[in-house]
């Protein structure tokens, strides 16, 4: 238990600019912008997100979702089919140019839970898993944004 109760939030914010920085570099090694290596992650888990629902994963604006599938789409990596249901709304699907990139994505990510995780025993990676679902559960309930992230 960290003495000062600040320590922990601290903590939490170095490692997830670390991670950024990681993924940032390994988005760089096949091409990608970090924005785009995760749009692709978070579409290859979860196909049919909404542009707005895909804003809010990636902590960005709509606009700058908007831009970022247009890039995309460009290259056939991104489908923007209409919501049956909504003609105002674009569900997005990994696009027919998707498939060798995605899995180079997901690959990378793979690679880097695992050198994350060397050296940790299951119980402490089930600790901290639980510990991170309970945070992540108290900062925002809706259980479909911390499915990926």
């Amino acid at each position: 238990m960290p003495q000062d109760p600040l320590d922990l939030l601290y903590l939490l914010f170095d490692t997830a600019r670390l991670l950024r920085i990681e993924a940032g570099a390994r988005a760089r090694a096949r091409g990608l912008a970090r924005g785009e290596f995760s749009t692709l992650a978070i579409l290859a888990r979860a196909p049919g997100l909404t542009q707005r629902e895909l804003a809010q994963r990636l902590d960005v604006e709509p606009i700058t979702v908007a831009r970022l599938l247009d890039r995309l789409a460009a290259r056939g990596l991104v489908e923007r089919r209409p919501d049956p249901r909504d003609r105002r709304v674009w569900r997005l699907h990994p696009g027919p140019q998707a498939a060798p990139l995605t899995t180079a994505v997901t690959d990378a990510l793979a690679d880097l839970s695992r050198q994350l995780t060397a050296g940790l025993k299951p119980a402490a990676l089930d600790g901290l898993a639980a510990g991170l679902h309970h945070i992540s559960a108290v900062l925002d309930p809706a259980p479909a944004l911390r499915e990926v992230a």
